[in-house]
């Protein structure tokens, strides 16, 4: 029976047990996920690997690092991937249970080419997916993504011999070394370590203490892949709630939240209040900017626009790019400008040498934080807060949209805005200085405020946020007044996960 899979298969069925069932809406933009059993089986998985095995190939690679996230399914996703790649003729590095950043290291520590980590990051139970790349330290864009769903879904498979597998022991140690060497800080330093039971639980309290912390409190840190009490996403509200709570509780410096595979961190400060990361990268570019002249700092249309007109920054001759959301986009535009770092408002910050690797890691991120509070020891986390410029921004928030819908609704908001832009129109009073389209669209005002909608890269979304230079009030304005209506006037938009 020829290896060709289809969409159209059921669970319970005699099909589903022997040919593949792979949706095309799993190919991302930037990785794969798709929710096992109704849209991907096992044997999809299987068809899965034996393509990235194929592409690699052709690409003149064989060894691939492979390793999988602490979910109750994840290492049997990881074995049929496997196999798949073996039967490509591909060396599988089989690394273990591990975060995205500890695979990322691999490809460093074991010289090789490629990578494949079974994950599904914060995603709620049920999803499952893979983050690859073939060129390190990047994972695949558009372009390496379109081509593997090419030769997954037209089954243009090349199986090859000699493919196998090498267990590898002791990436995890290595890992944490090469992380805690980044900070080595003398400040006596109270930090809360919360996990919400993913993935990095089994990391970051060992990895924080070699960095000097004098004491970790450990929050949610035990692996539980059921997430008993929210999804370990930095990002969200629930989880930096708690993280407040924490802070006040133990009367610690700040609290840092780890994502499910570990390759993001959020913060919360020393007052209980949470700072978004594209204000933390902020801080760490100020910091860094005097040390580092006319570094340049690449950011997501998703980031306050403080960089742009910030004085420290410009006084150091610093550069600033706003890119594309998404950390395929922002790992690659930092390596291709040769940036000192990139950062993202979703928690993703990408640190190269002498900070990092080029990668994201929230445990990189974490000593890049730690090492600028060592710095300035007379300053709590909160005083560096307050001494940026004042910008108000929200939430992200993402209202459902199929994933078949999502990217012609915003192509038509872009429109609509763009066409207000043309006619000299107003937003809430103020005119439109620039409307940028690199994704969806954000819209900057003549006061430096701004909105951005644009469509979720990996799941069943769009996105949006939006910033005020004016007040808080304002800031929900611009939500309420502006962008929630227009959205809400395309009947495909459902309801948000959460709003300010």
């Amino acid at each position: 029976m020829p290896f060709i899979p289809r969409a159209d298969l059921v669970p319970n069925t005699v099909a589903y047990e022997t040919e593949p069932l792979v949706k095309a809406t799993g190919f991302r933009e930037y990785d794969a996920r798709w929710l096992f059993g109704p849209d991907i089986n096992l044997l999809g998985i299987q068809a899965l690997g034996l393509g990235l095995g194929t592409y690699i190939q052709s690409l003149g690679h064989s060894r691939i690092v492979v390793g999988h996230d602490f979910r109750s399914y994840s290492l049997t996703i990881k074995q049929a991937l496997s196999l798949g790649l073996i039967e490509a003729g591909c060396e599988v590095l089989d690394i273990g249970l591990a975060l995205s950043p500890t695979a990322y290291y691999a490809q460093f520590d074991l010289d090789a080419p490629c990578v494949a980590m079974v994950t599904a990051s914060h995603n709620e139970n049920g999803w499952t997916g893979v983050k690859m790349g073939a060129a390190r330290p990047l994972t695949f864009g558009p372009d390496e993504m379109g081509a593997l769903r090419d030769i997954v879904l037209g089954a243009k498979f090349q199986p090859r011999d000699g493919g196998k597998v090498t267990r590898i022991e002791g990436m995890a140690e290595r890992y944490i070394a090469d992380v805690a060497r980044r900070a080595q800080i003398t400040r006596p330093l109270k930090v809360v370590a919360a996990c919400g039971n993913g993935t990095a639980g089994a990391f970051v309290p060992d990895a924080l203490r070699r960095m000097g912390v004098a004491v970790v409190y450990e929050m949610d840190c035990e692996l539980d892949w059921t997430f008993p009490k929210y999804n370990p996403n930095p990002e969200d509200h629930e989880m930096l709630h708690e993280m407040s709570k924490a802070v006040k509780e133990f009367g610690a410096d700040l609290a840092l939240g780890f994502d499910g595979d570990g390759d993001r961190c959020g913060v919360v400060d020393d007052t209980g209040e949470e700072i978004f990361a594209d204000k933390i990268g902020l801080m760490l570019a100020r910091d860094l900017a005097p040390l580092n002249p006319n570094a340049t700092f690449v950011v997501d249309v998703k980031s306050t626009g403080l960089y742009a007109t910030d004085p420290i920054l410009e006084a150091n001759g610093a550069t600033t790019v706003y890119w594309k959301t998404g950390h395929s986009y922002i790992k690659r535009k930092s390596a291709e400008l040769g940036a000192l770092a990139g950062f993202e408002k979703s928690g993703h910050f990408f640190l190269n040498e002498p900070l990092g690797r080029g990668y994201d890691c929230g445990l990189t991120a974490a000593a890049a934080i730690l090492a600028m509070l060592d710095r300035n020891p007379d300053k709590k986390l909160s005083q560096l807060k307050d001494a940026l410029p004042v910008a108000y921004t929200s939430l992200t928030m993402s209202p459902h949209c199929a994933d078949e819908e999502k990217y012609q609704v915003v192509q038509k908001v872009v429109a609509e805005y763009e066409a207000l832009a043309a006619k000299g129109g107003q937003i809430l009073g103020r005119s439109i200085r620039e409307v940028i389209t690199v994704n969806g669209v954000r819209v900057a005002l003549d006061d430096g405020s701004w909105v951005l909608v644009r469509a979720s890269s990996n799941k069943p979304e769009i996105v949006v946020v939006v910033e005020s230079t004016r007040s808080a009030d304002d800031m929900r304005e611009l939500f309420h007044k502006e962008v929630k209506p227009r959205l809400a006037a395309h009947p495909q938009v459902g309801k948000y996960n959460q709003e300010i």
